[in-house]
């Protein structure tokens, strides 16, 4: 038996991760109590890191999901993933199903194939646009044929413990009868903890002087990480207005430091986030590690859907599959 949102599952509930990244859905989702039969990533650092992490438990598949046969997963509880944000996002000039990275039809290929129970799909909040609002219907028409209730909705990730203003709009559908069960997770009552209250012991642990006033100067929840691609986007913490955001939180988002700062880093000077600092602001767990140098790392971390969300969204779906 294993504990799920206050109650226990007799069994194990079984999920396909498809554009898993550095596993922070899938990590979420395994929290909440769901055992992956296959975690799919074609990024090769990613997979090193799902590996170096979850490889004696999760079956880690380096591949396009495009070359995933679903019949071979009929019967799973859930399908989840991230599929890729550039066809809507702004970076990425929203071009929705005209760009060849939409991979919102192979996830409903999936679906077709392997039947699950329940899928969770998140991405950025441009899917939301009124622009899309034909391809939207287009996918939940889809669902309906195959079997299932469908909802959108827009997840606030500051709604679940994360220190960081990260909306994803999110996609569960579930067959009858358990879609009348589900319910969206509530809130957490609490505020999410700031930049300065989470990063405090990482900002000082190089000697630097001014760690304790820069915790009070950091006083606010983090603007959006952005991970950037391969072809676009460095180490860096987002365009130039989310830079701004940082720099009244006494951060230099020019780029991602090596190291926290040291006794010799001006007590007054904004510094750097380390990779280490920038996943803590995600959610992960410090113990989870990222293969790469740094900006494959980071890209990893900017990219990754934050642990607790999913786990919250994991627990929801768990309850309502929960006979």
């Amino acid at each position: 038996m294993i504990p799920v949102g206050g109650g226990t599952l007799a069994r194990r509930l079984t999920s396909v991760e498809i554009c898993a990244g550095a596993g922070g859905q899938a990590l979420g989702l395994e929290q909440a109590g769901f055992a992956h039969q296959a975690v799919v990533e074609i990024d090769a650092s990613a997979c090193e890191t799902l590996r170096i992490n979850r490889g004696a438990d999760w079956k880690i598949v380096e591949d396009d999901v495009r070359n995933l046969d679903g019949r071979g997963y009929a019967g799973i509880d859930l399908l989840a993933g991230g599929v890729p944000c550039p066809p809507f996002s702004i970076a990425g000039r929203q071009l929705g199903a005209d760009d060849d990275r939409d991979l919102f039809p192979q996830a409903l290929r999936m679906i077709e194939a392997a039947g699950p129970r329940a899928v969770l799909l998140e991405n950025v909040r441009g899917l939301a646009a009124a622009r899309f609002d034909g391809y939207r219907g287009q996918v939940l028409g889809r669902l309906a044929r195959l079997g299932y209730r469908a909802w959108w909705q827009l997840i606030q990730a500051s709604d679940h413990g994360v220190p960081q203003l990260r909306p994803r709009f999110v996609l569960v559908a579930i067959r009858e009868p358990w879609a009348g069960r589900f319910t969206w997770p509530e809130p957490s009552p609490a505020p999410p903890p700031t930049v300065g209250a989470v990063l405090a012991d990482l900002m000082a642990a190089g000697g630097w002087p001014g760690a304790a006033p820069w915790r009070d100067r950091a006083g606010q929840i983090a603007p959006t990480l952005v991970g950037g691609s391969k072809k676009h986007g460095g180490p860096d913490l987002g365009p130039t207005r989310a830079r701004q955001a940082w720099r009244r939180l006494g951060v230099d988002g020019l780029g991602v430091a090596d190291a926290p700062p040291g006794p010799d880093f001006p007590a007054d000077a904004a510094p750097r986030l380390t990779v280490p600092m920038v996943a803590r602001l995600q959610g992960f767990p410090d113990d989870w590690r990222f293969h790469g140098r740094k900006t494959a790392a980071y890209r990893q971390v900017g990219n990754a859907f934050p642990p607790p969300v999913a786990r919250a969204l994991g627990t929801a779906i768990a309850a309502a599959l929960t006979d």
